[in-house]
């Protein structure tokens, strides 16, 4: 493969998952030319396994960063050493994301033929991502277009889609130049769908079906305001905020009215109890007020 690919690993307090997760990277049937793995400031012993990794193979690349930025500032940081580093695309996905062995080699000719047949820059490709037992991982389900059987029709496994999870996704570097990371500030939650729908503007990006990789989720299950508990609330706090912001800022009006109603008829057939949902609005509040702008990778080309 003459294409340089960096594959780009955001990991924070996964060393029992971390080594598969490099073995099935590093062992592509299409050798990506880097693989920087970010280390969220991981505190159980990942650091030693991230160096172990680094001195036998030179293609790792480590970055360490001083504190844990969450999921969408390791990718805005993983993404942009990839760029600085001279990569044509970066490839990206979670800490316990295996991919299977020709996943790397089916996205990049699956992003191409779709270009050809498109007579367009497609902003990126996305593999087909299924549970441990399987299954379909439902919570990594892309969203798809009106037409998203169009390359299908052209005898191509490849259906085109809006937005996708940050499992498995291959991005060309011209996306990066013209879009800028994903938004750090959103720390987790809904930095996946904003990048994924900020890109896609101008044209919809490809899930390669031919292209899989395997999610070792704990549970098998999508996003539901109706699970909010006082344990993970945290992680919905985030999700409220971001996506709040992301209505109103990115869309209109009209599209926040319809979350916020969504939010409260999740919480409510949820039976979530009331202090949690007054914390969750709270945020939806917050959101109105934050509005992060996208930055952008110096190349040093």
């Amino acid at each position: 493969m003459n294409t340089a690919v960096a594959a780009v690993i955001v990991t924070y307090n996964r060393k029992a998952k971390l080594p598969k997760v490099l073995d099935h990277v590093l062992g592509q049937s299409a050798r990506p030319q880097w693989v920087v793995v970010v280390d969220n400031a991981s505190t159980d012993g990942t650091a030693e396994v991230v160096a172990d990794y680094a001195a036998r193979d030179d293609r790792v690349v480590v970055v360490s960063l001083d504190e844990n930025t969450g999921g969408a500032g390791g990718f805005a940081t993983g993404m942009a050493r990839g760029y600085e580093l001279g990569a044509d695309f970066v490839w990206i996905m979670d800490d316990d994301c295996y991919p299977d062995e020709h996943a790397l080699e089916e996205l990049v000719n699956g992003h191409a033929k779709a270009e050809s047949t498109l007579g367009t820059q497609v902003p990126y490709a996305c593999s087909l991502v299924k549970f441990i037992d399987g299954s379909i991982c439902e919570m990594n389900n892309p969203g798809t277009t009106w037409d998203w059987g169009r390359l299908i029709s052209k005898g191509q496994q490849t259906v085109m889609v809006t937005h996708c999870s940050f499992v498995s996704v291959l991005f060309p570097r011209w996306v990066l130049t013209k879009h800028g990371l994903p938004l750090r500030e959103y720390f987790i939650w809904f930095d996946d769908q904003e990048y994924t729908l900020r890109i896609t503007k101008d044209a919809p990006g490809v899930q390669v079906l031919t292209s899989v990789a395997v999610h070792d989720m704990g549970v098998n299950r999508g996003v539901n305001f109706g699970d909010v508990t006082a344990a993970n609330i945290w992680k919905f706090e985030y999700g409220a905020r971001n996506e709040a912001s992301y209505r109103l800022h990115r869309e209109n009006p009209v599209a926040f009215g319809k979350f916020v109603l969504r939010l409260f008829q999740g919480l409510r057939g949820g039976r979530v109890a009331w202090p949690l949902r007054v914390r969750l609005f709270k945020k939806v509040v917050e959101g109105i007020r934050f509005n992060p702008q996208p930055e952008f990778p110096r190349s040093v080309l």
